[in-house]
């Protein structure tokens, strides 16, 4: 089995892409090879930006055409001679012409799906007048779209891409690979089959908007082939290779908008920062925003591949990060909002300035994963959120006389609210019960009942932690089918799709690297706020500003937000 995948490098790959899972997967597991094949035929749209980017994301994904599966990289261009030969062999048998009808009228005369297609005025002329008219075309004697090469099919096949499709364009344009050699490019439709010919890849596995093309791609096999022999001594030369092309529905997700023409509207007219966004849909934006490439080709095996075009619900996805976040992420304590707590009964235990070590866990879900110690200090920050004072039924976290747990350290009790001039609370002191160290019960009273809390709450030092920027990235869009509603995309985009937190309050840890911290492969340091959700460090973070992007939520809110109108 030889498989590859072949990206125009004229954007990024965008969401999952299944088409880079399914065809390396199974050239590793059966022993076979994998091409990285970019089609750079058209070098008017084409960067090397997007080769890059393109082959960090493949990677990344894990499927490495230079490994012990690698079938190599290759480009279109490298094959543009023998592509331009075929070319002219099609032209010698009859079955290629020069037409010279422009773009609008090749559209006028293809026909429709109900009308035939009429042939060209100039579809009947001399293999020696079409040999000549294509060598002066390839020398550059003619102006862009002025001719083209045409493939002599059927005008009036109900399959609209078998009448006469064009198999090479005039355009003067250096190409970023072969420089000024060509004026003439070969279209992605007559390129597409030969490359996989040349290469000889077994099994092209596409998605269903291919399907349609097939047989045209298995005419030009066919018609090269016509007088060829496998041993080569046939007029023509020796056969060359027929891949075998498979096509399944595309991985499309609720939400998701995956128009590259849409997308580059939204970076252009600056709804999102651009390609590498976290809240678009490439695969370098869901590596900025903390995704994990196993967590993507899970998502690929979980939706498996089918020939009926469906749409999978978003949080699918989203549970698939969630769920291999869960098992590999450090828990770290992180308030984004912080409200400052005083515990002021601290100096009855000794000095009010003293720092308690808490022994907090690393991976409930790793017990290999250890413990960490957090300080524990007299000035605290909590949630702003987890404080109300006049709190409504069902509010269990802190409120003036209630008691509540801090995480892996003490019981406290909200006595005192120091408010600001205009009201809002700026302080909350409390009280610490000595005995809940650790955040363990306390024995039992004189009545022989142990008192109860409804809540922990997550915390922070105020004199130990680092101050950082967070980044909450929510949806982009606020419906299922963006643009379905009014016919505008624009209007489903999501005003709350981004919150940024300037001064949140982190613990040391998640700024400093500690030796217990795991490696993560692409070297992307992931963790779970505790209560919060997962996170990520995001490209920007130094070390004076560090920048957390949120990767997603602990549980998908998104619902409940939505049946509330929110």
């Amino acid at each position: 089995m030889h498989t590859r995948f072949p990206p125009e490098p004229n954007g990024y790959p965008r969401r999952a892409r299944q088409e880079i899972c399914l065809n390396s997967r199974p050239a590793q597991e059966y022993g076979g090879k994998f091409n990285l094949r970019f089609d750079d035929t058209n070098p008017l749209k084409e960067e090397m930006e997007f080769v890059e980017g393109i082959k960090r994301d493949v990677l990344w994904l894990g499927a490495d055409w230079s490994g012990p599966h690698g079938g190599g990289i290759f480009w279109s261009s490298d094959y543009f001679q023998r592509m331009y030969d075929y070319a002219v062999e099609l032209v010698r048998k009859g079955k290629a012409y020069v037409c010279d009808l422009t773009a609008e009228q090749t559209r006028e005369y293809r026909g429709t799906l109900t009308e035939p297609g009429r042939p060209s005025p100039y579809r009947n002329r001399s293999v020696e007048e079409n040999l000549d008219l294509l060598d002066r075309m390839r020398r550059g004697e003619f102006p862009d779209g002025s001719r083209t090469l045409r493939a002599k099919i059927d005008m009036a096949s109900p399959n609209l891409n078998l009448r006469d499709p064009v198999m090479y364009r005039i355009l003067h344009a250096t190409h970023h690979n072969t420089g000024d050699a060509w004026c003439i490019y070969p279209m992605y439709d007559w390129a597409h089959g030969l490359e996989d010919s040349i290469e000889g890849i077994t099994h092209s596995i596409c998605t269903l908007e291919f399907e349609n093309h097939r047989p045209l791609y298995d005419w030009f096999i066919h018609a090269i082939n016509e007088g060829r022999t496998d041993d080569g001594s046939g007029p023509w030369g020796k056969r060359i290779p027929h891949p075998r092309q498979i096509e399944f529905a595309k991985l499309a997700l609720t939400t998701v908008l995956m128009s590259k023409r849409n997308l580059r509207r939204l970076v252009e007219e600056g709804y999102v920062a651009g390609w590498d966004d976290p809240r678009m849909p490439t695969i370098c934006a869901m590596r900025r925003r903390g995704y994990t490439p196993e967590s993507l080709r899970n998502l690929c095996e979980q939706v498996g591949v089918t020939k009926y075009n469906s749409v999978t619900e978003v949080v699918v996805l989203e549970n698939a990060v969630r769920d291999h976040l869960n098992k590999g992420a450090p828990r770290r304590m992180a308030v984004l909002r912080p409200l400052r707590v005083v515990i002021s009964n601290w100096a009855d235990g000794g000095d009010a300035d003293r720092v308690e070590w808490m022994d907090a866990v690393n991976n409930p879900e790793d017990p290999g994963a250890g413990t960490r110690s957090v300080p524990f200090t007299r000035e605290l920050f909590v949630e702003r959120d987890d404080f109300m004072e006049d709190p409504p039924k069902g509010f269990f976290r802190l409120a003036p006389g209630v008691e509540v747990r801090l995480r892996y350290a003490y019981w406290i009790t909200c006595r005192e609210v120091v408010k600001d001039a205009a009201g809002n609370a700026v302080e909350l002191r409390c009280t610490y019960d000595p005995a809940t160290r650790g955040g363990e019960s306390p024995p039992p009273g004189p009545d022989g009942k142990v008192r109860k809390v409804k809540a922990t709450l997550h915390w922070v030092s105020a004199s130990h932690c680092r101050r950082a920027e967070v980044r909450l990235f929510d949806r982009l869009f606020v419906a299922d089918e963006p643009g379905k509603r009014t016919g505008n995309f624009l209007d489903d985009v999501n005003p709350a799709s981004l919150e940024t937190i300037r001064d949140a309050a982190v613990e040391p840890s998640l700024v400093e690297t500690t030796p217990d911290e795991p490696a993560w492969p692409d070297g992307i340091r992931r963790f779970q706020f505790e209560r919060l959700g997962y996170f990520c460090v995001d490209p920007d973070s130094t070390a004076d500003r560090p920048v957390f992007n949120r990767t997603v939520t602990l549980k998908d809110t998104w619902a409940k937000v939505a049946a509330k109108g929110g």
